[in-house]
C-alpha cells in the first residue's frame, strides 16, 4: 500500500535549485583547496537564479517573496563590489 504521492516540484524550481547548487558547489571550492571562482560567474548564476524566482512569482502569486529578492540584490551588488576591488590578475 502506497501513500498519497507528493507533487514533484516544476521545471522551474528544479533549475532554481540546480542553480542554487551550482553557486554552492562555486563558493565550497576555495575551503576545499579549490581555486577561487570568479565574482562574475557567481553574480550570473544569481541574476539567472532571480529571473527564474521572479518568472514563477509571475505563474504562481504564492511565490512572492520580495525580502529573498533584495537579499538576492545585495549579495549581487556585494559581488560587483568586491569584483571591482580587486586587483587585476
Amino acid at each position: 500500500m502506497t501513500g498519497p504521492e507528493r507533487p514533484r516540484p516544476d521545471a522551474l524550481a528544479a533549475v532554481s535549485l540546480v542553480l542554487l547548487a551550482l553557486v554552492a558547489v562555486l563558493l565550497l571550492l576555495p575551503l576545499l583547496g579549490g581555486p577561487l571562482p570568479s565574482p562574475y560567474l557567481v553574480v550570473v548564476l544569481l541574476v539567472a537564479r532571480l529571473g527564474v524566482q521572479l518568472l514563477r512569482a509571475r505563474r504562481n502569486p504564492e511565490l512572492r517573496r520580495p525580502a529573498s529578492w533584495a537579499l538576492d540584490l545585495i549579495l549581487i551588488g556585494l559581488l560587483f563590489y568586491a569584483a571591482s576591488s580587486r586587483p587585476p590578475a
